[in-house]
């Protein structure tokens, strides 16, 4: 089967087309044709090299979320879900390829409704934004910040933000184009990347969730109000400064939090539940899925381009 695999690391142009063989699925798995694969953030970070020692070596074929047909179970797993539509979540990747395994308690079936392109799209994105907020204690009648609202994660924070009924809901992004579409999803105020969004805007946030980190995070805690919690939940610019906590016990007075959060931590069956209900909202239109651009699977570079220029509004779909 074809696939998309890292040849070297850094540049998009480190990825490469290879044939290599269809996988099998062991007891427990499920094997997917896909239909559709999500390109996420994390997948360009992997291929940076930075998480290289986590396991992601040259040669590995990244991708952790797709959608399509279930094609083949391992032993010991139900043989009805054959022929099904479903999304997965195949752990540690594998998914840039025209089949991928997926653990049976990572699969979902699809609602009708609910395309493959939108269940790639929302659904590990989805369930970060929500564990993300929990992870922050919001609570309805605050003030959130969305960092790097542009991401299919920063897309769904400001939904479930507004939909929890948020007092405000600013975001950070790049252009005013983008900043009218965020407003049609829910925000109230829209910041540039400084996180200034002007003299109407809440002098502070109860909750700020960063998908963005790099050299600036530091900057966003004065953002804060007291008692003020900061969740990140991704690292695209890059890590933070190593000393980053300086700027937290200088704010001592000001007892304010900073947590990460990965929906790794997070059982299996609770955030299926969570993914359930958003499908569900999903094919209701009740919880937008916005798609920046389907590719074909081998315009992995062309989509990891995109990324790198900031040139991506939601989310780009690989299709084999």
């Amino acid at each position: 089967m074809h696939a998309i695999a890292i040849r070297s690391y850094g540049e998009p142009e480190g990825l490469s087309v290879v044939n290599i063989p269809a996988p099998r699925p062991a007891a427990g798995q499920v094997l997917i044709t896909t239909e559709a694969v999500g390109v996420g953030g994390v997948d360009a970070v992997i291929r940076r090299g930075t998480l290289a020692s986590y396991g992601f070596p040259e040669g590995f074929v990244p991708g952790s979320e797709v959608a399509g047909i279930v094609t083949a179970v391992g032993d010991d797993t139900d043989a009805s879900w054959i022929g099904r539509r479903v999304w997965g979540f195949t752990g540690t990747g594998g998914g840039y390829a025209e089949q991928a395994l997926a653990p049976v308690e990572e699969i979902l079936p699809l609602p009708d409704g609910l395309s493959a392109v939108d269940a790639v799209t929302l659904g590990s994105s989805g369930v970060v934004a929500h564990f993300a907020l929990a992870r922050a204690h919001f609570r309805a009648g605050e003030k959130v910040l969305v960092r790097g609202a542009a991401g299919s994660i920063g897309i769904a924070a400001v939904q479930l933000a507004a939909r929890l009924e948020a007092a405000a809901v600013a975001v950070t992004t790049s252009s005013p184009e983008r900043g009218r579409r965020l407003r049609e999803l829910g925000a109230t105020h829209v910041a540039d990347r400084s996180g200034d969004a002007g003299a109407q805007a809440p002098a502070d946030y109860d909750v700020i969730i960063d998908i963005v980190a790099g050299p600036d995070m530091p900057l966003f805690f004065d953002r804060l109000a007291p008692n003020g919690r900061m969740v990140a939940v991704g690292i695209v610019a890059g890590p933070p400064p190593a000393d980053f906590g300086t700027k937290l016990m200088d704010a001592f007075r000001k007892s304010l939090s900073f947590a990460t959060f990965s929906a790794d931590t997070v059982r299996p069956d609770h955030r299926q539940a969570v993914r359930v209900e958003q499908f569900a909202a999903a094919s209701r239109r009740e919880l937008a899925t916005v798609v920046h651009e389907v590719l074909r699977l081998d315009e992995a570079v062309t989509a990891h381009r995109k990324m790198d220029a900031g040139e991506v509004f939601g989310r780009i779909v690989l299709k084999p």
